[in-house]
């Protein structure tokens, strides 16, 4: 049976040009499966873009006009990342229009978007994570500098806003280029360990599983520069002994879970010599072919059209 799927790309933030980028790709790969597709695109200020929708409206206008959108499809694939998308506004809108929505719900989404929270769903859970401290844009002139240390905002994606810092003097711009996505700011401790992601997917059936894991191979912090310019190298399968596998895959089921995270996600990891320390979650991550998630699942043998299709599937069996 065909599935009317509307796949919605773009943003209003710093990662609309990655998700336009996702958006295009999953739409592409649906359509070489047994599905009907249609787009929408939100555009840097807000407002939805489509047939039918009229230039020159606001963005509340647009949302109303895109309503019937949502209610013609059945299961919205809402390949947004980052704020008023990845966490969770969009499957708040999906789900008081009643439709069926690919990747987690509002409540996943807006925990696993706060690096914060997800720190004290972490800990709940038995799993480490970097030390750090929470500061508010309006307070960064009274932060001390106690040594090496990660800023990043708290709810943002694609490392925007993340800088590493060794000197004293480098601390206060940090602060500031964090301060612009943010006005919750992280203050990290500096984790020396391998860079290893984990992918877990959950079934039409429930059942949830971990892909292989990849390791990122980068020279210096993995910012966005890095992340987008082609220089790092990822590796999957990671290099990684047995046991080690199954501690990273044991930690990544167990913070998923524990987000109650639906549809798939990634977890980001230090590797030390003590275990692994849990850097951050992405509940909507990249996703054309070539992004890390799509690569792991590769290495266990489900081909991108395939995995975008059991996405769509197991949004449509919730």
């Amino acid at each position: 049976m065909t599935t009317d799927v509307l796949v919605i790309g773009g943003g209003q933030n710093a990662e609309h040009e990655v998700s336009l980028a996702s958006a295009a790709a999953v739409a592409a790969a649906l359509r070489m499966g047994d599905h009907t597709v249609s787009t929408v695109t939100i555009d840097r200020e807000g407002i939805w873009r489509a047939d039918g929708i009229p230039a020159g409206v606001s963005a509340a206008e647009s949302l109303a006009l895109a309503v019937p959108l949502l209610g013609r499809a059945d299961v919205v694939f809402p390949a947004v990342h980052g704020a008023l998308g990845e966490d969770g506004a969009l499957a708040a809108v999906c789900a008081l229009a009643g439709v069926r929505v690919v990747g987690s719900e509002l409540r996943a989404g807006a925990i696993g978007m706060d690096k914060w929270a997800t720190k004290l769903v972490a800990a709940a859970v038995g799993l480490r994570t970097a030390r750090g401290r929470l500061v508010s844009a309006a307070d960064i002139g009274d932060v001390e500098f106690e040594g090496p240390v990660v800023v990043k905002p708290v709810s943002a994606g694609s490392s925007y806003g993340v800088g590493l810092v060794t000197e004293e003097d480098q601390l206060l711009d940090a602060l500031r280029e964090a301060a612009r996505f943010d006005s919750r700011i992280l203050v990290e401790e500096v984790v020396r360990g391998r860079e290893i992601d984990v992918a877990v997917l959950r079934e039409a059936g429930g059942v949830r599983w971990a892909a292989p894991p990849l390791e990122i191979h980068a020279t210096g912090l993995f910012d966005t520069a890095t992340k987008y310019d082609g220089s790092a190298r990822f590796e999957v399968p990671a290099s990684l002994d047995a046991a080690e596998t199954a501690a990273l895959k044991r930690a990544a089921i167990a913070v998923f879970d524990a987000l109650g995270c639906a549809g798939v996600a990634r977890m980001d990891f230090f590797l030390t010599d003590d275990g692994p320390v849990l850097n951050e979650v992405n509940t909507m991550p990249g996703l054309t072919a070539a992004s890390q998630v799509p690569r792991m699942f590769a290495a266990a043998g489900v081909s991108y059209v395939d995995l975008v299709a059991r996405l769509v599937r197991a949004a449509a069996a919730r």
